[in-house]
């Protein structure tokens, strides 16, 4: 299977580059998983595609402020850091960039000495080893001095970080946002549990995947970077009770389907659980567990193209995607919505 068959054409000026006001104001498409038909609606529509008995899955990460702008100590060269994931108290994993001449010793001011950070490895994938060095709480420092780590096609400043994270957003950890669960409100949230509808959350911190752009030939050929990801009792006694009692298992985003379908047994059971994953879908995935799905519109020849495609069919997306395009909805991480189902 060739990543070719997973690219589209689409319009820059298609690229969403500022959040909605309202949330649930976005567009919203309905994809038949069997049969394709595709149909139109605004996300706050969500509650007519919803059931008595059925359990969203949400991803309850949220995205540090991990985009860090400073200077070299040796030759005051402008550098950019992103966090990507934390090795210890003060020691993080990171993209560096310009990250050529950052050989280990290398020496970063932020902040005007508030914060200081060197290079204690260079990994063989290019990324490096930092360890800061502050006085206080580093995550107060970070709050202050970061930026949040929005994706490169978004070139506007965003005006309140708030507006990329989820409304039940808890455990600091992502380097990119759950985006499909952007679109939620805390109203619209309790109009969907007073149908009865179930939530269950999980935990998965957005990482480095995100951000590496397939550069193989051969879709399976490609190796996803691993995530952390967390499931308590209560999630998994939720996930599985809906399950026995015939309710859908809806995943909002595919963090949360990566996640579950990562941690479920062969039959679909879920147990608590924390570790790692590298889970990686493509068509041709037999599906454990996810029953629906409420995802954004991804890049072209992307890992997320590939799961959505592998969940609904190669050929149903790819035209759901061309008639998206046709009727201007707007893409990517501040953009429109899709539900699957």
């Amino acid at each position: 299977m060739e990543v070719e068959d997973f690219d589209y054409e689409l319009p820059k000026e298609l690229i969403a580059q500022d959040p909605l006001e309202d949330r649930a104001a976005s567009r919203l498409m309905h994809v038949d998983r069997k049969t394709g038909e595709v149909s139109h609606h605004t996300f706050r529509d969500i509650k007519q595609f919803l059931k008595p008995g059925d359990c969203l899955v949400m991803n309850n990460s949220k995205v540090i402020p991990a985009r860090l702008y400073g200077v070299r100590e040796d030759t005051g060269a402008k550098i950019e850091i992103l966090l990507l994931r934390r090795l210890s108290a003060d020691t993080w994993e990171t993209l560096v960039k310009p990250g050529k001449k950052c050989r280990q010793g290398a020496r970063f001011d932020f902040g005007d000495g508030t914060l200081k950070g060197e290079v204690v490895e260079v990994q063989e994938d290019g990324n490096r080893q930092i360890r800061f060095e502050y006085e206080g709480v580093f995550e107060e420092i970070l709050d202050k001095l970061g930026q949040m780590p929005l994706p490169p096609y978004i070139t506007h400043q965003l005006k309140d970080k708030n507006r990329y994270q989820t409304v039940y957003a808890k455990y600091d950890g992502s380097a990119a946002a759950p985006t499909a669960g952007l679109h939620f409100t805390k109203e619209l949230l309790q109009e969907i549990r007073d149908m009865g509808v179930k939530e269950a959350e999980v935990t998965l911190h957005v990482g480095l995947g995100t951000f590496r752009p397939v550069k193989v030939e051969e879709v399976e050929d490609h190796k996803m970077h691993s995530e952390f990801y967390m499931i308590n009792q209560e999630t998994a006694d939720t996930i599985n009770e809906t399950r026995k009692n015939g309710g859908r298992i809806i995943c909002v985003g595919t963090t949360s389907c990566r996640t579950l379908e990562s941690a479920a047994d062969e039959d679909g059971f879920i147990r608590p659980q924390s570790g790692w994953t590298d889970i990686f879908i493509y068509p041709g995935y037999r599906f454990k567990i996810m029953d629906g799905l409420i995802t954004n519109f991804h890049l072209p020849k992307s890992t997320l193209l590939m799961l959505v495609s592998a969940f609904a069919g190669r050929e149903h997306m790819l035209e759901a995607y061309r008639i998206a395009v046709n009727e201007r909805y707007r893409f990517f991480s501040f953009g429109d919505a899709m539900i699957i189902i």
